[in-house]
């Protein structure tokens, strides 16, 4: 993906834009708040994504999707994140969509990759255990049980789970586990029914106001039709789909801090102090400088990712942990800088700047810390 967009990616942008603007600004995410919606989404909008096609972004034509690209996806999440817009783009199209695309079997695609496609089912991707995201520290069962398997174990932080028609769910087959950067032994990833026996699932409503769930299972019988890609096989795929997602998340990532920047420097050119424009505070412009530098620093990195997703190169992992890295130390700052920086104001819940600092404290460890992504990046490279 060049640093300069196709004819096709601008026409992308350009409508993306004007429909979240419309549909789905601030305002809406806010009345979505107050209301305490136990979905964390609105069903009228997501409908509408689905009608532009977003649902179907990453989906081949075959199965009624627009295969229109893994860039084209970044581009979309970038626009949703200038609004915070909450949606299952990430979870359900992203993580899971990518998931049955990678390594779906036919009868799997048949039967889920067109209902996605048209926003009539939602999947969820369940991955980790524990408080931080360690997707190779897997202990969660699945056992055989004659033709089948028996699934037991917790799952925390798993996106959009309780809203979920079916969920990924990544178990121990075999092995045990591994580092960072090392591919997980003795995974497999099974399609289970969200409403199946065994499975609660229990709603967390984090400090974003996005949804977070745990779901535990508890004696959950599968078929083997279930498996998704092989047996023991699951690791590789899992990082795959994990890459996906964390690009997908930084390019939303990037979209959030760039409207955050961009409202800072509108206050800045408003607020008046001491009879003059804050502004022209050196020191103010200084700190406006930095910001700015780290949005186009992070743009690189998100852009490169993209690419690198996009054409499945051999270095795809790093970039997607570099990215990730980068761009969650650029967000946390900026969305400091932007509170501190509107003052008094920046600190109520009648301004909008703190929605941004709320989301991205949780971002920049969903799929990931910066801490767990330099020891990724660190291994993935030989070090």
């Amino acid at each position: 993906m060049g640093l300069v967009l196709t004819e096709e990616q601008t026409l992308l942008r350009d409508s993306a834009r004007d429909f979240i603007q419309d549909k789905s600004p601030v305002s809406a995410f806010r009345a979505l708040r107050d209301a305490g919606n136990e979905d964390g989404y609105s069903k009228e909008l997501w409908q509408g994504m689905a009608e532009m096609g977003w649902a179907g972004m990453l989906i081949p034509e075959e199965h009624g999707g627009l295969d229109f690209g893994f860039q084209g996806m970044g581009i979309v999440m970038e626009e949703a994140g200038r609004t915070l817009t909450a949606s299952p783009l990430l979870a359900s199209v992203v993580l899971g969509g990518s998931a049955i695309v990678l390594a779906g079997s036919d009868a799997q695609e048949k039967d889920i990759l067109p209902k996605l496609a048209t926003g009539e089912i939602l999947l969820a991707l369940a991955v980790d255990e524990g408080a931080h995201h360690a997707p190779e520290r897997i202990m969660m069962s699945a056992t055989r049980d004659g033709d089948g398997f028996v699934l037991n174990g917790e799952k925390t932080a798993v996106l959009d789970g309780h809203i979920a028609d079916k969920v990924i769910v990544a178990a121990r087959t075999s092995g045990t586990p591994s580092q960072p950067g090392v591919t997980p032994e003795g995974l497999t990833l099974f399609v289970v029914d969200g409403d199946a026996q065994g499975l609660t699932k229990t709603r967390r409503d984090m400090v974003d106001h996005r949804n977070s769930d745990t779901l535990t299972f508890d004696n959950v019988r599968v078929s083997a039709d279930a498996v998704l890609g092989g047996v023991d096989e699951g690791g590789h795929l899992l990082n795959m789909v994990l890459d996906r997602g964390r690009v997908a998340l930084a390019a939303e990532m990037l979209g959030s801090m760039s409207q955050v920047f961009q409202l800072t420097l509108d206050y800045l050119k408003e607020r008046r102090q001491f009879g003059q424009l804050i502004g022209s505070f050196q020191s103010l412009q200084h700190r406006a400088a930095h910001m700015f530098s780290e949005i186009e620093l992070s743009k690189s990195a998100v852009l490169a990712a993209l690419t690198a997703i996009e054409e499945d190169k051999a270095n795809a992992s790093q970039l997607a942990s570099l990215a990730k890295a980068v761009v969650n130390e650029a967000y946390h700052l900026i969305s400091k800088e932007g509170v501190q920086m509107h003052g008094g104001i920046g600190m109520t819940d009648e301004h909008d700047i703190g929605f941004y600092l709320k989301r991205a404290r949780v971002t920049e460890h969903a799929l990931g810390s910066t801490k767990y992504h330099r020891a990724r990046y660190a291994d993935l490279s030989g070090y």
